[in-house]
């Protein structure tokens, strides 16, 4: 049981984080600036903002005089109290997802790292096609160099979720087809989207789990997101971001470090969620 000015406080630091991080950006979201790099952890993971903000204690954890917890998204309210906590039948209902995620979790531990893909799937999103993702920034070689550096490397991508966004030219192109069936079998710990996807996770099971955890994992994907992009065939200039061109031994080399700094991060954040999965499941 948190007394009120105990779980304010912490509350209230966390939303100081989450501005400290994401802050300026949300004031230009907020008057309808885009931005090709950070708006994709909030639309492709559906997280919103102000759920961001939401500071969450996790499972078993109660919060005293907290009224504006009452109702919310999988918390319960003890009877006759402004005393609130994540509900139990609300762990029941996510019980089979908090499974599968152990489960990925797990899996992908449990593989060595390969650091070879050197972030060529944003490269084969735009193939062989007009349709650029990103309609607001250039391509940094232009399409037809864009093209000759996918057909200069082998394709290496583990992670689905990046490789069903491929065109379909750029599809054969990997050195194995993927599946949904198969992500627990193919996801590995020095993938840049399985990384960033413990966020995904992590919010899944909010308010299951405590927000420290949550942003801790929020902060690995943005840095990995930018990492993702400097590293893609976009010419992001504009925005500040210098490229990591990977269409040279350098630039692959400097790829290979940053990649392996995002999975040392990565390995401790996703021991992390495992061991709350498992509290969860034996709970």
């Amino acid at each position: 049981m948190l007394a009120p000015a105990d779980w304010r406080a912490r509350a209230a630091a966390h939303r100081d984080r989450v501005d400290a991080l994401v802050g300026p950006y949300l004031a230009q979201r907020a008057v309808g600036t885009k931005h090709p790099v950070i708006d994709f952890l909030f639309t492709y993971y559906g997280h919103k903002p102000a759920q961001l903000k939401r500071w969450h204690p996790g499972f078993g954890v109660a919060l005293a005089q907290a009224p504006e917890y009452v109702g919310a998204r999988g918390y319960h309210q003890l009877p006759n109290t402004e005393t609130v906590t994540a509900d139990p039948a609300f762990l029941e209902k996510r019980h089979d997802t908090i499974e599968f995620v152990t489960r990925l979790l797990e899996a992908t531990a449990a593989r060595p790292a390969q650091l070879s893909c050197f972030g060529l799937h944003e490269w084969a999103m735009v193939y062989r096609t007009d349709e650029v993702r990103h309609q607001q920034v250039p391509l940094r070689l232009g399409s037809a160099g864009t093209d000759a550096v996918v057909e200069s490397m082998q394709l290496r991508c583990t992670h689905y979720d990046a490789f069903r966004f491929f065109t379909p030219e750029a599809v054969p192109l990997n050195i194995e087809p993927l599946t949904r069936a198969d992500q627990e079998h193919r996801e590995q710990p020095g993938c840049l989207h399985a990384n960033m996807d413990i966020y995904k996770w992590g919010f899944k099971l909010t308010p299951l789990i405590d927000s420290d955890l949550l942003f801790d994992s929020f902060e690995l994907a943005c840095a990995a997101r930018e990492l993702d992009m400097r590293a893609s065939p976009y010419d992001l200039s504009e925005y500040a971001y210098e490229p990591i061109r990977i269409e040279t031994p350098s630039g692959r080399a400097e790829y290979v470090r940053a990649q392996a700094d995002i999975a040392t991060r990565a390995e401790q954040l996703r021991d992390r969620l495992t061991a709350a999965c498992r509290s969860l499941l034996a709970g």
